[in-house]
Parts: C-alpha cells; structure tokens; sequence
C-alpha cells in the first residue's frame, strides 16, 4: 500500500493542479505554493516543487523569440558573388554596408558602395538614423555617378534596411540584382568590412568627434579626397582605386 506521504503527495497534487489550471498555466511552484499557505496546507516549498516537476507541470513561459542561426543564408536574395572578389569589369558588382562613428552628438551612421572592379567608393551616405534612406542615398549617388549600362549585383549582409520591401522596389527600378551574405559570416561581405577597418584605422584613430559635422568633413576628405584618388591598394597592384580605373580605360 502507499506510504502515508505517498498518500499526503496526491492529495497535494490535486490541489496544485487546481491552483495551476486557475491561474491560466501561468504559475510556477512558488505562486502554486503561495496558493496552498494561503489555502491553510503546511507544506515545505520545495516539496510543491518536487510534486510539479515529477509530474510535468511547469508555468507556459508565452513565445519564445527564434534563434539566429549563423551561417543560415537569406531567403529574401541568394549569395551571388560567393567571395569572388576579383571582378574584371567595372560596374558589374557592387557592395555595401553600414558602420557607425561616435560623436559628443551621438552616433553618425555611414552607408557606402564600393565597385569590387576598381575598390572605389563610388557612393556614400551619413546621417543621424540607421534608415533604409541612408542605404538609398548611397546607392542612388552611385547609380548617378557611374550610370551603368546594364544590371548590377548590389551584395549586403542581412540588415533590416537591405531587406525592406523598399529597398528591393528601388533595386528593381534601377536594375540592381540584390545579393546577401549567410548570416553573421563578415567573411561574405570582406571588402567592405575591410573598407570600414581602414577608415578607423587610418582616420578616426579611436577618437570621438565633438559633432557629427565634424565626423561628416573629415569623412568626406577621407573618401574623395584620400581613399579613392591616393591610398595605394594592394590587390589593385598598389594603385589607388582612381589610377587603377585610369590605367584599365587607358588600355582599353
């Protein structure tokens, strides 16, 4: 026959079970065991803990959120350069990001397109927000810049902004081929995480701007005036990104 706790244990059950089912399967052992003093039951907590996890009754924790899972590719785009970074004509693919710079202001968020033909920056964006807009505004100045003649791969990484529908009505406008990296793999989009370390590197220095008009001047100088027409680039042979186009049309 059952022992007289046994016995004591299935009466306590059935009164859990009622404190459970009341509270909607939201309770845990320690409401439930609040219940039961307040009912008049002299029972030790953990005993009510004991009770609930033997027989599976435990409190309905709501929705849990899905885990990023790394290296999961985008099912808004496929990887369509798959690092090959080595592009022989210009316009062909290009990529994009965005990083952020610290100011006394708060954070100055810079989008760029690079051509994966030359290096160049051939588009760029700041501004205060993390917007789609920043991401258009660099891309429009790159399709204003270098008019390309036929489609163009446009490759990213799996933010929110490159997978807005508006960020794809526009890409189909312009004839642009959107491209995403897998999931949390930086190695996808290397040339412009590459362009970001270089700027810190060589321009911010760890240093925080007073405003973001001041992050803006010295940013600008550094693309146009620096990156682009001066700093020697080793897969370009040690050419700037500007000489690099020069020598190619040049031969042509």
């Amino acid at each position: 026959p059952d022992s007289n706790r046994a016995i004591e244990d299935k009466r306590l059950l059935d009164l859990i079970r009622d404190s459970y089912v009341a509270s909607g399967g939201v309770y845990g052992s320690p409401r439930v065991f609040a219940d039961l003093r307040e009912a008049g039951e002299r029972c030790g907590k953990h005993r009510v803990e004991r009770i609930m996890r033997n027989h599976k009754i435990q409190a309905i924790r709501g929705y849990k959120s899905p885990k990023a899972v790394k290296g999961r590719p985008s099912i808004l785009a496929p990887n369509r350069v798959n690092r090959e970074f080595t592009v022989e004509t210009p316009d062909c693919v290009w990529v994009t990001d965005i990083t952020y710079i610290r100011t006394w202001q708060g954070w100055l968020y810079l989008a760029v397109v690079l051509d994966l033909h030359s290096r160049a920056v051939v588009g760029w964006s700041m501004g205060p927000r993390m917007q789609t807009s920043l991401v258009l505004d660099a891309l429009t100045m790159a399709v204003w810049r270098r008019r390309p003649k036929g489609s163009v791969i446009i490759h990213s990484d799996q933010g929110s902004q490159f997978g807005s529908d508006e960020f794809n009505r526009w890409c189909k406008d312009n004839r642009l081929s959107p491209s995403m990296s897998r999931r949390g793999n930086c190695w996808d989009n290397a040339v412009a995480e590459s362009f970001f370390s270089n700027l810190k590197s060589e321009q911010i220095k760890k240093r925080i701007y007073q405003t973001r008009a001041e992050a803006k001047s010295e940013i600008f100088l550094y693309i146009e005036g620096f990156y682009n027409r001066i700093r020697r680039h080793k897969h370009l042979a040690q050419l700037s990104p500007h000489e690099f186009e020069r020598q190619r049309q040049t031969a042509l």
